[in-house]
């Protein structure tokens, strides 16, 4: 039986699972065994569905029980590993674990004591961290004996200086934890891992745009972080799929005082009723807009490119410049015409596409003449964590 490492990235309705084996020797395999997710947690049919290494699918079937809650989903699917990957042997877990707060700035092996830090955590990440906590409990309670590790989507952004970090508030609330943060740390630490694989200026002064429902970008120099666009929560910076990004606080008081919508209200709007959704009034699925003849959707991909080029522009400010600008996420890998809007937006920065290059998604699609080094680069956050669970643990 061959001993792997299996990474959870549970969120409020979905559990996405991978399964990466560790050879002799130590090396941690880069393609996942097994992959997957169940979906519709909570609802009346939840699903679950696994690849295998080759992308050929292996499971694609309803969850026996309505309704289900994250514990449920994980014991069915570990009764489902039981029975169809039992050469495997799960010897540690990796979480993603959406926010660290200011003190957990590198993965660590969890416990009790730390579980309850990260509890209080929660305020600071409402929307996700009940459910990543829902994760790690669960699989205590199937597990126990089975080592867990937490990675941090904050912690890649606490290299940041601390001026990249404060708002304009009292010193009394940025104390108390009201901060600038950063999302999506996993995805750009990867980035930054491979790219001196395929950049010589990867050591330079890099922005990379990770493209996708969630958007965000980050500026690094000598491969750590300078600044993001995220910041307190993960609804600030770029238009989103259905979050709104930056926002004039005004607006929101405006809102409450003469809309009379409440937190919650405010809330629904920001997270999942704005972003691309909301301008276009028809899908926050990028392939939808790009592919429709309304004005409306015309306007909300023009609404998605001008703010990645504003935040192009900022960042390089804050890393001195731009040597290099990687394009990753699902619409950062995928969509070549975005791509290619927010180049000629940025082409002032010495920034210029080979269009055939570009088209083809090739890994770089800078021309030859381009000042800036311009790639495409898959992000792989899941083998993130599971080289950090390794790692951590000796295995």
């Amino acid at each position: 039986m061959s001993k792997a490492i299996l990474t959870i990235n549970a969120g409020s309705s979905s559990i996405k699972f991978a399964l990466f084996p560790v050879r002799r020797g130590g090396d941690l395999e880069h393609v996942a065994v097994i992959s997957g997710q169940i979906e519709g947690i909570g609802t009346p049919v939840a699903k679950i569905a696994a690849k295998d290494k080759g992308g050929v699918k292996i499971l694609n079937e309803d969850l026996p029980v309505g309704n289900p809650n994250h514990q449920q989903s994980f014991d069915y699917l570990f009764r489902w590993f039981e029975k169809s990957a039992a050469d495997w042997r799960i010897a540690a877990v990796g979480h993603r674990v959406v926010h660290g707060g200011e003190h957990f700035s590198k993965p660590l092996k969890l416990d009790k004591e730390t579980v309850h830090k990260l509890t209080g955590l929660i305020p600071l990440a409402p929307l996700h961290q009940p459910h990543n906590l829902a994760g790690i409990h669960a699989i205590t309670s199937l597990m126990p004996e089975v080592p867990q590790v937490g990675c941090f989507d904050t912690a890649f952004h606490r290299s940041q200086p601390n001026v990249a970090q404060i708002y304009g508030l009292p010193r009394h609330l940025t104390a108390e934890g009201v901060r600038r943060y950063g999302f999506h740390g996993l995805s750009y630490e990867y980035i930054a891992r491979v790219l001196p694989e395929h950049s010589p200026r990867a050591d330079g002064r890099v922005v990379i745009a990770h493209l996708g429902n969630g958007a965000s970008m980050a500026a690094m120099v000598n491969r750590h972080g300078v600044a993001t666009t995220m910041g307190f929560t993960a609804v600030e910076g770029l238009v989103m799929g259905t979050r709104a990004g930056s926002i004039d606080p005004g607006v929101l008081l405006y809102l409450m005082e003469s809309k009379f919508m409440s937190a919650k209200d405010i809330s629904t709007l920001l997270y999942k009723e704005s972003g691309l959704l909301g301008v276009s009034g028809i899908s926050q699925d990028m392939r939808d807009l790009l592919s429709s003849d309304k004005p409306e959707a015309h306007e909300a991909v023009d609404l998605f490119c001008y703010r990645i080029a504003r935040e192009a522009g900022s960042l390089a400010a804050a890393a001195g410049g731009l040597d290099a600008l990687v394009f990753t996420g699902g619409i950062g890998e995928n969509a070549a015409e975005i791509r290619r809007r927010v180049a000629l937006l940025i082409a002032w920065m010495g920034v210029k596409l080979n269009p055939e290059a570009n088209a083809r998604r090739d890994l770089r699609i800078s021309a030859p003449d381009s000042q800036v080094d311009v790639l495409v680069i898959p992000t792989n956050e899941e083998w993130m964590i599971a080289h950090h669970t390794q790692t951590l643990l000796n295995l």
